[in-house]
């Protein structure tokens, strides 16, 4: 796409950043209480190292697409890793590589902090985005476990 533009997210943003997160968030099947957003919002403004930081993607003028992630300590490498947390295009918008730039933007800031490792993860029902990720990432043999409640 000619016209798609990935830069980091600006104050201005907020309606956008929270039109498409409620998409993202919809999609999963949740919801967050207003605190949630205003103080995920500040974070992701917060300029202060290893705090989530954001993109957002550009096309004909208008936000298309979102994502968030975050550089933290592993146990098991002495560099930081990346986590890519949340990942969302705009219905009309999928198909068209947004995804794919987003999560190559995350692997330029990625690399550009001395990160070799991103990762992420997804539902097994989430078809179209694992046909993305098998082509932009590895698929890991971890299962992911919480603590419930």
């Amino acid at each position: 796409m000619d016209d798609l533009t990935i830069r980091p997210l600006q104050a201005e943003d907020e309606a956008d950043w929270r039109r498409l997160w409620t998409v993202y968030l919809e999609y999963y099947e949740s919801t967050v209480p207003e605190e949630v957003y205003q103080t995920t919002w500040q974070r992701l403004l917060s300029g202060l190292p290893n705090e989530y930081q954001g993109l957002m993607a550009i096309a004909g003028g208008r936000a298309v697409g979102l994502t968030h992630y975050l550089f933290h300590r592993h146990c098991w490498r002495i560099e930081n890793v990346c986590y890519l947390q949340d990942l969302v295009v705009s219905a009309e918008m999928r198909g068209k590589s947004v995804g794919r730039a987003l999560i190559e933007a995350v692997y330029a800031a990625a690399d550009a902090e001395g990160c070799p490792k991103v990762y992420w993860t997804t539902q097994h029902f989430n078809e179209a985005g694992r046909r993305l990720y098998d082509r932009v990432g590895e698929l890991t043999p971890f299962i992911k476990y919480e603590r419930p409640g």
